[in-house]
Protein backbone atom coordinates (compact mmCIF):
# COMPACT_ATOMS: atom_id res chain seq x y z
CA UNK A 1 0.00 0.00 0.00
CA UNK A 2 1.74 3.71 -1.03
CA UNK A 3 1.75 6.01 1.21
CA UNK A 4 -1.31 8.07 0.01
CA UNK A 5 -3.43 5.18 -0.21
CA UNK A 6 -2.73 4.89 3.77
CA UNK A 7 -3.00 8.51 4.47
CA UNK A 8 -6.35 8.47 2.64
CA UNK A 9 -7.40 5.43 4.69
CA UNK A 10 -7.38 7.31 7.83
CA UNK A 11 -9.70 10.36 5.83
CA UNK A 12 -13.44 10.31 6.29
CA UNK A 13 -14.46 9.46 2.65
CA UNK A 14 -16.73 12.48 2.44
CA UNK A 15 -15.13 13.78 -0.45
CA UNK A 16 -16.99 17.54 0.21
CA UNK A 17 -14.02 18.92 -1.16
CA UNK A 18 -13.07 21.55 1.76
CA UNK A 19 -9.61 20.43 2.07
CA UNK A 20 -9.19 22.22 -1.20
CA UNK A 21 -8.96 19.51 -2.86
CA UNK A 22 -11.57 17.63 -5.51
CA UNK A 23 -11.78 14.43 -3.41
CA UNK A 24 -10.42 12.55 -0.53
CA UNK A 25 -7.83 10.79 -2.33
CA UNK A 26 -6.55 13.87 -4.33
CA UNK A 27 -5.90 15.20 -0.56
CA UNK A 28 -3.88 12.37 0.33
CA UNK A 29 -2.09 12.49 -2.85
CA UNK A 30 -1.06 16.33 -1.86
CA UNK A 31 -0.14 15.25 1.63
CA UNK A 32 2.14 12.23 0.91
CA UNK A 33 3.65 14.86 -1.86
CA UNK A 34 4.28 17.55 1.00
CA UNK A 35 1.89 19.90 -0.49
CA UNK A 36 -0.72 19.47 1.78
CA UNK A 37 -0.31 20.26 5.32
CA UNK A 38 -2.70 17.35 7.57
CA UNK A 39 -5.12 19.92 9.35
CA UNK A 40 -7.30 20.83 6.46
CA UNK A 41 -10.26 18.26 6.79
CA UNK A 42 -13.11 19.25 8.55
CA UNK A 43 -15.22 16.52 8.59
CA UNK A 44 -11.80 14.42 10.08
CA UNK A 45 -11.12 16.93 12.67
CA UNK A 46 -8.98 16.62 15.24
CA UNK A 47 -8.72 12.46 15.80
CA UNK A 48 -7.79 12.58 12.32
CA UNK A 49 -5.68 15.42 12.09
CA UNK A 50 -4.09 12.99 15.04
CA UNK A 51 -4.39 10.22 13.10
CA UNK A 52 -2.31 11.56 10.17
CA UNK A 53 0.33 13.31 12.22
CA UNK A 54 0.79 9.62 13.62
CA UNK A 55 1.29 8.28 10.66
CA UNK A 56 3.47 10.47 8.69
CA UNK A 57 5.67 11.37 12.26
CA UNK A 58 4.42 14.84 12.33
CA UNK A 59 3.20 17.65 15.11
CA UNK A 60 -0.61 17.40 14.88
CA UNK A 61 -1.62 21.18 14.34
CA UNK A 62 -5.18 22.39 14.99
CA UNK A 63 -7.74 22.53 12.10
CA UNK A 64 -7.24 25.01 9.80
CA UNK A 65 -9.68 27.22 9.44
CA UNK A 66 -9.66 28.32 6.44
CA UNK A 67 -10.91 25.00 5.53
CA UNK A 68 -14.24 25.16 8.28
CA UNK A 69 -14.41 24.23 11.70
CA UNK A 70 -15.13 20.39 13.22
CA UNK A 71 -18.90 19.56 14.07
CA UNK A 72 -21.07 16.90 14.65
CA UNK A 73 -21.73 14.62 11.69
CA UNK A 74 -24.75 15.51 9.62
CA UNK A 75 -26.50 14.41 6.70
CA UNK A 76 -28.48 15.66 4.15
CA UNK A 77 -32.23 15.94 4.15
CA UNK A 78 -34.71 17.29 1.71
CA UNK A 79 -38.05 19.12 2.22
CA UNK A 80 -40.08 16.79 0.06
CA UNK A 81 -42.93 19.62 0.19
CA UNK A 82 -41.03 22.32 -1.65
CA UNK A 83 -38.69 20.07 -3.93
CA UNK A 84 -39.10 21.27 -7.50
CA UNK A 85 -37.37 17.96 -8.75
CA UNK A 86 -34.57 19.83 -10.53
CA UNK A 87 -31.95 17.39 -10.27
CA UNK A 88 -29.04 19.74 -9.32
CA UNK A 89 -28.46 17.76 -6.00
CA UNK A 90 -28.33 14.77 -7.62
CA UNK A 91 -25.63 16.06 -10.24
CA UNK A 92 -23.92 17.55 -7.20
CA UNK A 93 -23.90 14.38 -4.90
CA UNK A 94 -20.41 12.29 -4.76
CA UNK A 95 -22.18 9.36 -3.57
CA UNK A 96 -25.35 9.03 -5.68
CA UNK A 97 -27.23 9.22 -2.19
CA UNK A 98 -29.86 11.53 -3.29
CA UNK A 99 -32.49 9.48 -5.68
CA UNK A 100 -35.40 11.27 -7.92
CA UNK A 101 -36.30 12.02 -11.22
CA UNK A 102 -36.59 15.20 -12.95
CA UNK A 103 -39.96 17.32 -11.57
CA UNK A 104 -40.26 14.86 -8.83
CA UNK A 105 -39.73 14.99 -5.62
CA UNK A 106 -35.99 13.87 -3.82
CA UNK A 107 -35.33 12.03 -1.38
CA UNK A 108 -31.85 11.46 0.60
CA UNK A 109 -30.64 7.84 1.00
CA UNK A 110 -29.85 8.86 4.59
CA UNK A 111 -27.63 5.55 5.07
CA UNK A 112 -25.20 6.73 1.92
CA UNK A 113 -25.36 10.84 2.72
CA UNK A 114 -21.73 11.73 3.55
CA UNK A 115 -22.47 14.64 5.13
CA UNK A 116 -20.45 16.85 2.18
CA UNK A 117 -23.05 19.39 1.62
CA UNK A 118 -22.28 19.71 -1.98
CA UNK A 119 -26.06 19.44 -2.99
CA UNK A 120 -26.80 22.62 -0.78
CA UNK A 121 -25.49 25.44 -2.94
CA UNK A 122 -26.88 24.34 -6.18
CA UNK A 123 -30.44 24.31 -4.84
CA UNK A 124 -32.69 26.80 -6.06
CA UNK A 125 -35.38 26.44 -4.00
CA UNK A 126 -33.35 26.11 -0.32
CA UNK A 127 -34.88 22.90 0.10
CA UNK A 128 -31.93 21.23 2.13
CA UNK A 129 -30.57 20.97 5.42
CA UNK A 130 -28.62 19.45 7.24
CA UNK A 131 -29.58 17.46 10.23
CA UNK A 132 -27.54 15.09 12.95
CA UNK A 133 -26.93 11.81 11.36
CA UNK A 134 -28.44 8.63 13.81
CA UNK A 135 -25.92 6.12 12.33
CA UNK A 136 -21.97 6.43 12.39
CA UNK A 137 -19.70 7.08 9.56
CA UNK A 138 -18.83 4.48 6.92
CA UNK A 139 -15.72 5.80 5.16
CA UNK A 140 -15.08 2.24 3.52
CA UNK A 141 -18.99 2.36 2.08
CA UNK A 142 -18.28 6.03 1.41
CA UNK A 143 -15.09 5.58 -0.65
CA UNK A 144 -16.94 2.74 -2.44
CA UNK A 145 -19.69 4.26 -3.85
CA UNK A 146 -17.41 7.62 -4.69
CA UNK A 147 -15.35 5.25 -6.70
CA UNK A 148 -18.42 3.42 -8.23
CA UNK A 149 -20.17 7.15 -8.89
CA UNK A 150 -16.97 8.33 -10.68
CA UNK A 151 -16.71 5.13 -12.82
CA UNK A 152 -19.94 5.59 -13.92
CA UNK A 153 -19.28 9.14 -14.53
CA UNK A 154 -16.32 8.59 -17.20
CA UNK A 155 -18.28 5.55 -18.77
CA UNK A 156 -20.89 8.82 -19.90
CA UNK A 157 -18.37 11.15 -20.73
CA UNK A 158 -16.75 8.30 -22.61
CA UNK A 159 -19.80 7.69 -24.44
CA UNK A 160 -20.72 11.35 -24.80
CA UNK A 161 -17.16 11.33 -26.77
CA UNK A 162 -17.69 8.50 -28.64
CA UNK A 163 -21.14 9.84 -30.39
CA UNK A 164 -20.10 12.90 -30.80
CA UNK A 165 -17.44 11.80 -32.96
CA UNK A 166 -19.17 9.39 -34.52
CA UNK A 167 -21.75 12.07 -35.55
CA UNK A 168 -18.55 14.36 -36.65
CA UNK A 169 -17.55 11.06 -38.67
CA UNK A 170 -21.12 11.01 -40.25
CA UNK A 171 -20.72 15.08 -41.02
CA UNK A 172 -17.21 14.86 -42.47
CA UNK A 173 -18.57 11.75 -44.47
CA UNK A 174 -21.56 13.48 -45.76
CA UNK A 175 -19.45 16.81 -46.61
CA UNK A 176 -17.08 14.45 -48.48
CA UNK A 177 -20.12 12.71 -50.35
CA UNK A 178 -21.49 16.57 -51.48
CA UNK A 179 -18.00 17.02 -52.18
CA UNK A 180 -17.79 14.27 -54.95
CA UNK A 181 -21.35 15.05 -56.03
CA UNK A 182 -20.49 18.96 -56.51
CA UNK A 183 -17.42 17.60 -58.33
CA UNK A 184 -19.45 15.04 -60.48
CA UNK A 185 -22.00 17.80 -61.26
CA UNK A 186 -19.24 20.33 -62.68
CA UNK A 187 -17.88 17.72 -64.52
CA UNK A 188 -20.54 16.54 -66.27
CA UNK A 189 -22.05 20.59 -66.75
CA UNK A 190 -18.85 21.41 -68.53
CA UNK A 191 -18.71 18.22 -70.61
Amino acid sequence: MTLAERIDALLPQTQCTRCGYPACMDYANAIAGDEAAINQCPPGGAAGIAALAGLLGREPRPLNPANGIEKPREIALIDEEVCIGCTKCIQACPVDAIVGASKLMHTVIADECTGCELCIAPCPVDCIAMVPATMPADAGKYRARYVAHTQREQRRADERAAELAARKSRVDAGDTVTAALARARAKKAGA
